[in-house]
């Protein structure tokens, strides 16, 4: 899986993850930070959320302009690493209002603009060599592995320095709670019993003042989460040092770096016509894409909110493996090391280290779940580690499968992955409508939540299925862009890509306007259609791509 690509890959790689963690834990929690500490709607929240996440990729589109325009692509890079940095710090200081927030997220969307784009495109060019250009997607599907390393652990740093946070200063915590405490203070009509029986449960006493406790617990849920975004700047340090002191392993995907008669063909230039051609393929793909980002981004919305609202909020100790690192990381050595033991390729002594590895982490994870109680409590953020850790699992198995098909001259083309990826998308979305059908909608649960609540395993079977969609199509689009795209337009048309995941984001609002308006199986079955027709659509216009990706 990994032999054979330039050491630049695994630089980029490296520097990406820790970036993405930052990201991702930044994800995660915006939108229950938004809610919890200024009492927002999730209407509101929603449209914050969206706009963010539209700004993110929509500026990366400028960064790549800027890139090509100056030809200074790793300096670019470096700009966006830093930038992000002073955004991420700023979110990290508490006592400002939501100005400054919404400040400091445009900091890090712009950082973000600069960084993104011109990365991919970076190890796009890496990939013009024509020793490695057959690898291409196989080397993007590894690079997006490393964006999802660093997202898996996101979540659970999140919440865990918040319940720290909160643990510190007597208090537990409850995802309701912050809702309640906002309407409470601001006067509404709320379940003063529920608010009263919650407050109870997290305190260390009785409650007896509804109103400096509610002051209190939005304070320190709050704080927690600005020690969260601390954390994420800690991740940006990280990522700028890598950079530093590894980027001469990335040079040769800089056209700066090269006269223009030291250029392979396919950076050089190409006729009018041509041109042309690329980018009309370029922008029907641009167009299809949009609609999948709008539904595969709902992840830190709707999906948040369902899981908040309609999941139950305790499960077994064996279910809870999966929703604490202290027991989900020894299950993935066992794993790793069961994998090693059965792979017949390897010597004695590789497979005894797999078994060593296994049989040691069984012990640790029998150690650990005995500590867990018979009823575990989780969180809705938790469920944001599941597509990145099927990301990383599901990764080695896809590019073996892609690399097995094309042995046999089987490999289906980047757009037909592409295609197959939209597909998989409605077909998540149709195993969330089963449960949804007999579940009240949004608008009648109140801020307490709905009192009947499903398995999640619903809610990560869903996420399981998204994932596959994505490593079908997000990977393989950034590879069809890098390939495509005309050799002095390789950082602009990387910013488009990331522009189509922008115009998505933006859109994602769409979720939480019909949130509060529509049954839940209705909700789910607006990201059916668009999916689908989306698919048909990349199936009816496959001739074309796949003449100018050849």
């Amino acid at each position: 899986m990994f032999k054979g690509h330039p050491k630049g890959l695994y630089v980029a790689f490296f520097a990406n993850m820790g970036e993405r963690f930052g990201f991702y834990t930044m994800m995660a929690i915006l939108v229950l930070f938004l809610q919890a500490k200024y009492g927002l709607s999730a209407e509101k929240a929603g449209s914050i959320y969206s706009t963010f996440y539209f700004a993110i990729y929509g500026l990366a589109l400028l960064g790549g302009i800027l890139a090509d325009v100056t030809g200074k692509l790793m300096r670019t890079i470096l700009s966006g690493l830093i930038i992000m940095f002073l955004g991420y710090v700023l979110m990290s200081i508490p006592g400002f209002g939501l100005g400054v927030s919404l400040t400091a997220l445009g900091i890090i969307a712009f950082g973000n603009g600069l960084f993104k784009g011109n990365l991919q495109a970076l190890v796009g060019n890496l990939y013009e060599d024509p020793k490695y250009s057959h690898l291409r997607d196989r080397a993007f599907t590894i690079f997006y592995m490393g964006i999802n390393i660093g997202a898996f652990f996101a979540p659970s740093a999140a919440t865990g320095v918040r319940n720290w946070w909160l643990k510190t200063h007597g208090l537990g915590y409850n995802a309701n709670l912050p809702q309640l405490a906002h309407g409470y203070l601001n006067g509404e009509q709320i379940d003063l019993a529920s608010f009263q029986s919650l407050a109870n449960q997290v305190s260390s006493a009785p409650v007896t003042d509804l109103k400096a406790f509610a002051t209190h617990y939005i304070d320190v849920f709050s704080q927690g989460y600005h020690m969260a975004f601390g954390i994420a700047a800690i991740s940006m340090v990280i990522s700028l040092i890598i950079y530093l002191v590894l980027n001469k392993y990335l040079r040769y995907g800089d056209i700066a770096n090269k006269k223009k008669d030291e250029l392979p063909p396919s950076m050089q230039e190409i006729s009018p016509q041509e041109t042309r051609q690329r980018l009309t393929a370029l922008g029907l793909v641009f167009i299809t894409v949009i609609f999948f980002w709008m539904a595969f981004h709902q992840n830190g919305l709707t999906l948040t909110l369902f899981a908040r609202d309609y999941i139950r909020e305790h499960v077994s100790r064996w279910s809870y493996i999966f929703f604490d690192l202290r027991s989900f990381l020894p299950l993935i050595f066992a794993i790793i090391g069961l994998i090693y033991v059965l792979n017949k390729k390897l010597d004695t002594r590789s497979r005894v280290i797999g078994l060593l590895v296994m049989v040691s982490s069984l012990i640790l994870l029998f150690y650990v779940v005995h500590g867990f109680n018979d009823q575990m409590p989780i969180e809705p953020e938790k469920f944001q580690h599941f597509n990145p850790i099927f990301i990383v699992f599901l990764t080695p198995v896809v590019v073996w499968f892609f690399g097995w098909l094309d042995k046999k001259g089987k490999e289906p083309s980047t757009p037909r992955k592409i295609a197959i990826g939209m597909f998989l998308a409605a077909v998540a979305y149709m195993l969330l409508v089963i449960p949804s059908f007999h579940l009240p909608a949004p608008k009648v649960i109140g801020d307490a939540g709905s009192p009947e609540r499903i398995s999640e395993q619903w809610l990560i079977s869903t996420y399981f299925i998204l994932t596959i969609a994505e490593l079908f199509l997000s990977p393989m689009g950034i590879s069809f862009f890098s390939k495509v795209a005309p050799p002095k337009m390789k950082g602009s048309m990387q910013g488009v890509w990331l522009g189509a995941t922008a115009v998505g984001n933006l859109l994602l609002q769409v979720g939480t306007f019909f949130w509060v308006r529509l049954e839940l199986w209705q909700v789910w079955s607006i990201f059916i259609a668009v999916t689908l027709l989306s698919g048909l659509f990349i199936v009816s216009i496959m001739k074309k791509l796949e003449r100018v990706a050849k």
